[in-house]
């Protein structure tokens, strides 16, 4: 049988080599002595045209007396223009939420007494580090952390100092320019000042209090508007027969009997674009101040020499136990309130962590860094997290950080596989009602890789 050689030129076209001929030919094959080797397209796409002449000569020519090779060496170590030859990687496969249906990859338990480990197998996945010793996942966790906290927290307390003055400032404006209003006093919040979120500096929120008398404004449950939503309530002026427009200076803001908190951002949002002077506030702290135009959100970007805060204005009303945002989802309905518990997580997690001296606040702080630091986990940060460590049991021990991490990412890929994450505060709300089904694929399907693979959110970005 005659000597076959295939190659493959730029335009994916196989030059072959049989019986004395050679032409382009679909399909063929690199091999010697008779012996076929398939090529797979994406192999042929690798190889440049150039290097078919050289392998021709290079094949159809006589060995050297003096070549030292054996018979027996590889086919690279003959054909060193081989090296052309690279098998290019898989091309990532699109994520399905049914791919989150198999089995998690688990750290594997201790082997039993007088077994060897196998491979691959350990108690905790270890990391190598740049210095060539093996770190275990808690110590890779911790360094991640520490590297981090030092800068971070100097910037923090600047931006801490930054916010705490544009706030001032705000409410001064605000009880000047509407001292009809019974607005209570601005406060800051977010994850600038609570511990829990990531290490970056880069946003907190401005809590506006809205003060009504309950005698004329009552909650109705989330479950009974109209988006049927129990995450959003609506609160209805009642007694108007007794009580008539105008008794209430929130009366101005009704909409079909409810306070509608798009009319009250809308207010709010030309004050802070038209209204307030925020050249000489931002002169007097040293930034500078732009309001958020275009956003529908009450939106302030600051930029200092050393920081950069993203600010976000919040009117919040306080009512049987309920705390209320006026953050309306898309849509027409304009008289929605979002309920928040973002209080109640953070007082909950530290009462946690006080009575057992846990890691919660530990691993929420890397948790939230890591989706942070990746694009498709944003939407993860905050108060998902959060709920899914408070959902989890007991054993927060400092030194089973690592196992509570990996924990955390495999109930996240659970629950995005049904596309719910129920409220640690309130079962009925579904906190993954947002998202869309592109994005909880994205996101299960990045998390399942990293429950056994946490180098993929160490990494850096």
């Amino acid at each position: 049988m005659g000597s076959v050689l295939g190659v493959a030129g730029d335009n994916g076209d196989m030059w072959g080599w049989r019986g004395g001929k050679w032409g382009a030919r679909a399909g063929l094959v690199l091999g010697v002595s008779g012996r076929t080797l398939p090529v797979s397209a994406r192999l042929r796409r690798r190889i440049p045209t150039r290097s078919v002449p050289q392998l021709i000569d290079r094949a159809t020519s006589p060995r050297d007396e003096g070549d030292a090779k054996a018979d027996g060496g590889g086919l690279r170590d003959a054909w060193p223009d081989l090296t052309l030859i690279k098998t290019a990687p898989d091309p990532p496969r699109k994520q399905r939420r049914q791919d989150l249906s198999q089995p998690l990859p688990s750290p594997a338990g201790p082997p039993a007494p007088g077994e060897a480990p196998r491979s691959g197998e350990g108690h905790t996945p270890r990391v190598e580090s740049s210095a060539g010793r093996c770190l275990t996942l808690q110590e890779r966790l911790l360094l991640h952390y520490s590297s981090r906290a030092a800068v971070a927290e100097e910037r923090a307390a600047l931006a801490q100092q930054l916010a705490a003055g544009i706030c001032a400032e705000l409410q001064s404006f605000l009880r000047g320019k509407c001292p009809e209003l019974p607005f209570g006093s601005l406060f800051l919040s977010g994850p600038l000042l609570d511990g829990l979120g990531a290490l970056a500096a880069d946003r907190v929120d401005f809590m506006l209090p809205v003060v009504l008398d309950p005698a004329l404004w009552s909650l109705i449950p989330g479950e009974e508007t109209v988006v049927r939503n129990p995450r959003y309530w609506m609160i209805k002026r009642t007694g108007l027969e007794y009580f008539p427009r105008g008794r209430s200076p929130w009366d101005r803001f009704i909409v079909g009997r409810y306070l509608s908190s798009n009319a009250l951002n809308e207010m709010l949002h030309k004050m802070l674009v038209a209204s307030v002077n925020w050249p000489a506030i931002g002169s007097l702290l040293g930034s500078i101040i732009r309001p958020g135009v275009a956003s529908e959100e009450l939106k302030l970007e600051v930029k200092h020499e050393q920081v950069e805060l993203s600010v976000t204005l919040f009117p919040v009303v306080e009512m049987d136990d309920k705390v209320l945002l006026a953050a309306p989802p898309e849509g027409l309905v304009e008289n929605l309130w979002l309920e928040s518990f973002y209080r109640a997580e953070v007082s909950r997690v530290k009462e946690l962590d006080a009575g057992d001296c846990g890691a919660r606040q530990s691993c929420l702080r890397i948790l939230n860094g890591l989706c942070e630091s990746h694009p498709s986990l944003r939407k993860l940060s905050g108060s998902p997290l959060t709920h899914v460590v408070l959902h989890l049991g007991a054993d927060w021990a400092q030194e089973n950080l690592a196992a509570r991490f990996q924990q955390v990412l495999q109930e996240l890929v659970g629950y995005l596989e049904i596309g719910v994450l129920p409220s640690y505060f309130n079962h009925k709300v579904n906190l993954f009602c947002g998202l869309l089904e592109e994005e909880i694929d994205e996101m299960g399907f990045l998390l399942y890789r990293a429950v056994s693979e946490p180098e993929l959110l160490l990494k850096e970005k």
